[in-house]
């Protein structure tokens, strides 16, 4: 948000989408994205695993989080910007096949260890480059807050995966809101061919040979959540 120009603590609602089941792939492993995506961009996140079903709206809080969440792990939201942007797609742009690598450990919290989901380090790195580098304190929206809010319009279901959002660092840039106000004033094909135009000078989209790292860990080691390494085909 801040990348973009916008103010997070001004943020009044949260943003939610879904991917594919056939997003999920191996953490150890390889991507190859649809011939004609050429704005390939990751998003390294927190995912939650789901203890319980949700059928009617609750409010969690960070002391009840415990009896809606089993484990956490590594995801990567790999992302077509090209189709997801463009076409408002968000669900057909992030779930090709492969663009969802999970894990490797799925880490079971003991009840006590639940506060330390405020105190992550989540780190992604190409080709040995830092790209994103930040903590889940950082997060506009914190955990027991997205569930509160998914249950009011979602059932849930045990095994169920949410990923809670990425840090800046992407290879996406959005015009601040000035520049998008102006280009709003465009016809619409002009807008996305000006837009396309410009990311695709972004040398930041990952590209064929490109070997993603993610891992996500507590400073102190207390939680460690393993390393994920992707290759891009």
């Amino acid at each position: 948000m801040i990348e973009s120009g916008l103010d997070p603590d001004a943020k009044a609602f949260n943003m939610f989408f879904t991917k594919s089941d056939a997003s999920i792939s191996s953490p150890i492993g390889t991507v190859r994205p649809p011939d004609h995506v050429k704005l390939l961009d990751y998003e390294i996140e927190l995912a939650l695993v789901f203890r319980r079903p949700i059928r009617s709206p609750i409010t969690v809080t960070p002391e009840t989080l415990k009896d809606y969440v089993y484990a956490a792990t590594i995801a990567n939201d790999i992302s077509a910007r090209d189709v997801q942007l463009p076409e408002t797609q968000f669900f057909k742009g992030k779930s090709y096949r492969g663009f969802c690598p999970i894990g490797p450990r799925l880490t079971i919290f003991e009840p006590n260890e639940f506060a330390l989901l405020d105190r992550l380090d989540l780190r992604l790195s190409v080709n040995g480059v830092l790209r994103q580098d930040d903590t889940t304190a950082n997060l506009v929206f914190k955990p027991a807050e997205t569930i509160s809010e998914l249950s009011t319009f979602a059932d849930i279901a045990p095994g169920d995966v949410l990923l809670t959002g990425t840090p800046s660092g992407c290879a996406l840039r959005v015009p601040p809101p000035p520049v998008r106000r102006l280009l709003g004033l465009l016809p619409e094909r002009r807008f996305w061919a000006l837009f396309l135009s410009s990311q695709r000078r972004r040398p930041e989209y990952l590209k064929p040979g490109d070997i993603m790292k993610a891992t996500i860990r507590c400073a102190d080691g207390g939680i460690d959540l393993g390393e994920q390494v992707t290759r891009i085909l």
